[in-house]
């Protein structure tokens, strides 16, 4: 998302313990979550697993509206149901070799807030 979010406009990133995803989300609403993908929407509403992937892809626009707008037309548990199962193995799938070090450039650095 940092990457295809050309110029840094669409999108902030905030820990869900954080500070900004604490004051912004309602307390009842944080309690509920599951340990997954959120997105809070412009709008304040809050998306999690696939609802909040298919939500990324629209706003990211070109290949990734269409691949979004596809995604949307898979009735929700069975999009849930693939999200988990990809989150699941994830990181076994593209896990970084232990002896690397991220850097985050200083542009998408700015994006993530505390």
């Amino acid at each position: 998302m940092l990457a295809r979010d050309e110029g840094g406009r669409k999108f902030r990133f905030a820990p869900l313990g954080g500070p900004t995803f604490q004051r912004e989300v309602d307390p009842a609403v944080v309690r509920n979550l599951p340990d997954s993908f959120v997105v809070v929407t412009k709008e304040g509403r809050v998306l999690v697993r696939s609802a909040g992937t298919v939500h990324v892809l629209l706003e990211l626009g070109g290949v990734w509206k269409l691949v979004g707008g596809l995604v949307w037309l898979v009735p929700r548990p069975i999009r849930d149901f693939v999200y988990d199962r990809v989150a699941a193995v994830r990181k076994r799938w593209f896990a970084q070799p232990p002896d690397v070090c991220p850097v985050v450039p200083e542009a998408q650095l700015r994006r993530i807030d505390p």
